[in-house]
C-alpha cells in the first residue's frame, strides 16, 4: 500500500471501488495472508494460473510481486517455460514477452536497447 493507495485503488479506485475493496481486504489482506502456504509458492501458483489462463495483462505485477516474495527471475522464467508444455506455446509466449518487458523494460523484443 502507497500513500496513493493499493494498485488496485490507483487502477479502479472511484469507477469499481467494491472490485478495490475485495482485491485489497478479502484477496490480499486475507486471502495472500494465511499461514499454511508461504507468499513465494502463492506468487508461483499465481503466476502459472495467470499463464494457464493467458491473463498477461496482470502478469507484470504478480512477476514483481513473485521477486519481492523470493522468486528469481530464473525460476520464474522456467516455470512459463515448464508451463508451455502444458497451457499451449502461444500463451507461454505471450508470458515470456511479458516477463521480458517486466525484467528487462531497457531491451526491445528483438534484443537492441530501446
Amino acid at each position: 500500500m502507497t500513500e496513493r493507495g493499493s494498485a488496485a485503488d490507483q487502477m479502479l479506485g472511484g469507477f469499481a471501488d467494491k472490485l478495490v475493496s475485495l482485491t485489497d481486504e478479502v484477496l490480499f489482506a486475507d486471502v495472500w495472508a494465511r499461514p499454511d502456504l508461504a507468499a513465494r509458492d502463492r506468487s508461483l501458483i499465481t503466476i502459472a494460473a495467470l499463464v494457464a489462463g493467458g491473463n498477461t495483462e496482470q502478469l507484470p505485477f504478480h512477476l514483481n510481486l513473485g521477486a519481492q516474495n523470493g522468486l528469481t527471475e530464473k525460476e520464474m522464467v522456467e516455470a512459463i517455460t515448464h508451463l508451455a508444455f502444458y497451457t499451449g506455446w502461444p500463451r507461454a509466449m505471450s508470458a515470456i514477452a511479458s516477463a521480458k518487458g517486466t525484467f528487462h523494460s531497457d531491451e526491445s523484443a528483438e534484443g537492441e536497447p530501446k
